[in-house]
């Protein structure tokens, strides 16, 4: 049997129809597949390679600390040179109140160890989340996931939370002292890109802090430059208690992490001891390709040129079969009629070397999220193949 068919019988499918694309190499913008056929990358591996595939600078990383030391010990007992380098770095590119990295494998499991932080360090059980937005696959993210249809086959869920509309202010009074904490993404990703107001945003922040709740803002998806700021709060004049971050934070490897103050993560020492605890969360090679990920981002200012190229991207996406397009940064949603539509020019992309995708729970948007690094030829190119694509819509 080949490759693919392989793949199809051994390795455990998340859906009846997967892209079974045949990738064997993938270096910068791009990928190529088995065959030798080139596709230039639109979603970043949902919003991973924010530097590109194969950065080189990260690529060296792991080759010299793959050299040096693997895995040693479970996280926190041994002081890894790898993980010290790069919470410090995090620290100094954020508020000073989040100062404290608690670094693990993936995105859902930051979001994990944040709600049991935010129980052991208020004592409250509540939990508010908001309609249309996403956190991750476990159990306990899934829990606060605001669509039915995503957790329903998997109740019963975590007890005790609440699915708020977002963006709304007349909903912010039912947070109360026996919250524990709310979790909002900084902008709704696979909600099709929805961006929340200011004024809606510093009003959470005020009830959050006039009722003793943590205010947990999820940036795996959005953080590390993909809004046009390196932090999407920054855009909003606030700071959250407790940051989520994953995707690009591993410059291409798995690491995800939760970030807040010393005095409020000192919580998960005591009562019980070991209050959170991975194996492998922080590995010391995953911390030094987002190291070297990260400072390829800031040193590199691919933030400082993310506003130009939305602009680029709105200016181009113009069609009859356009409903609208969202876009926060190098984060865009192009809405059609339909997810029928929608998949129809998805698959036309692919076909012509564009590879693209749609939101979870906005099927009928078309998926652009691609690396940092893409050019205004790049951009032109990705818009020209869309545009023939929504041509062949009836």
């Amino acid at each position: 049997m080949n490759n693919r068919q392989l793949f199809l019988q051994h390795v455990a499918q998340t859906s009846d129809a997967p892209l079974a694309l045949e990738i064997v190499k993938a270096q910068g913008m791009y990928m190529w597949d088995a065959d030798g056929k080139k596709y230039l990358d639109l979603i970043a591996g949902i919003s991973v390679c924010n530097v590109g595939h194969c950065h080189p600078t990260v690529v060296k990383a792991i080759q010299e600390q793959a050299q040096t030391y693997m895995h040693l010990l479970v996280y926190g007992e041994f002081v890894q040179s790898p993980q010290v380098a790069y919470a410090k770095y995090l620290a100094d590119h954020l508020p000073t109140s989040l100062n404290s990295v608690y670094f693990t494998n993936s995105g859902s499991e930051a979001v994990e160890g944040a709600m049991k932080l935010a129980k052991r360090h208020t004592g409250r059980t509540g939990i508010v989340a908001f309609r249309n937005s996403y956190h991750g696959s476990t159990q306990g993210s899934l829990s606060i996931m605001g669509d039915e249809y995503w957790r329903n086959a998997y109740r019963p869920l975590l007890p005790d939370v609440q699915h708020l509309h977002h963006d709304d202010m007349g909903v912010l009074e039912q947070i109360t002292e026996r919250t524990a904490c709310v979790i909002a993404e900084t902008v709704q990703a696979e909600a099709g890109v929805w961006a929340p107001s200011r004024e809606w945003m510093q009003a959470l922040r005020q009830r959050c802090t006039e009722t003793g709740t943590l205010l947990i803002l999820d940036e795996i998806q959005c953080g590390l430059g993909r809004n046009g700021t390196l932090w999407a709060f920054e855009q909003y004049g606030i700071v959250p208690d407790v940051l989520l971050l994953g995707k690009a934070l591993g410059g291409g490897m798995p690491l995800g992490a939760f970030i807040a103050d010393r005095e409020v993560m000192w919580g998960l020492t005591h009562q019980p001891v070991l209050g959170h605890i991975t194996t492998f969360g922080g590995h010391p090679v995953a911390c030094a390709a987002g190291l070297a990920g990260m400072k390829a981002l800031v040193e590199g200012d691919l933030v400082a040129g993310v506003a130009a190229k939305e602009q680029l991207f709105l200016h181009l996406l113009r069609h009859k079969h356009i409903r609208a397009v969202r876009s926060k940064g190098l984060m865009l949603a192009v809405e059609l009629d339909d997810f029928a539509s929608n998949k129809k020019v998805i698959d036309y992309c692919i076909a012509n070397g564009l590879v693209t995708d749609w939101f979870l729970f906005a099927p009928q948007c078309l998926r652009i999220v691609p690396p940092l690094i893409i050019t205004e030829e790049e951009i032109r190119e990705a818009c020209r193949i869309i545009l023939a694509g929504l041509d062949t819509l009836q």
